[in-house]
């Protein structure tokens, strides 16, 4: 299979806690938070170390979007949950950390002819009077593919950089196997 570098860059995480939050005490508590209940259900809790931001919500459950690296992904969670646990001691200790969706670049390196492909991939959608890439989805890893005239590639929903690079590398192999790269 081919070797193609990607680019991870965003990773989507959540985490449940199990008991409920009371989202205007951790508002009032915290630097760097966004919460306004009418535009949004959650709080927003921006992280400057790692970059990323978590959003809160009364459920207990917290999504953190933003970071580079699943290690930064969960260390951002961890971080955001032992400061509200400064605010509410009962808050668990121990939780489960979930990849969601992983978003990932790459360059194939060569020009697509996006009709071409669309005409000789499967499972493709491209309207170019929409979006000018496009859709290809694979079942094995699955994973979402936007394909670019410019070779350039975004692979979104892997739950791992591996699925994400595996997606990439069997998308850019089925293209030469096609003659379309």
């Amino acid at each position: 299979m081919t070797d193609v570098d990607i680019k991870i860059e965003n990773i989507v995480a959540s985490a449940t806690l199990g008991k409920s939050i009371d989202l205007q005490t951790v508002a009032e508590a915290l630097e760097n938070v966004d919460f306004n209940r009418e535009q949004f259900p959650g709080l927003v809790y921006k992280l400057k170390e790692p970059k990323t931001a978590a959003l809160i919500f009364g459920s207990g459950k917290l999504v953190c979007t933003g970071a580079k690296s699943i290690e930064d992904s969960k260390r951002a969670i961890k971080l955001t949950v032992d400061m509200m646990r400064t605010m509410d001691p009962d808050i668990p200790e121990e939780f489960e950390i979930k990849i969601q969706n992983i978003v990932a670049s790459a360059n194939l390196g060569k020009p697509l002819n996006l009709e071409a492909v669309a005409l000789g991939l499967e499972n493709t959608e491209y309207e170019p009077e929409q979006f000018p890439g496009l859709v290809y989805r694979l079942d094995d890893p699955k994973v979402v593919l936007l394909l670019f005239g410019s070779g350039k590639v975004v692979c979104t929903g892997a739950k791992s950089a591996e699925d994400a690079k595996l997606g990439v590398e069997k998308t850019k192999a089925r293209l030469a196997e096609l003659d379309l790269i």
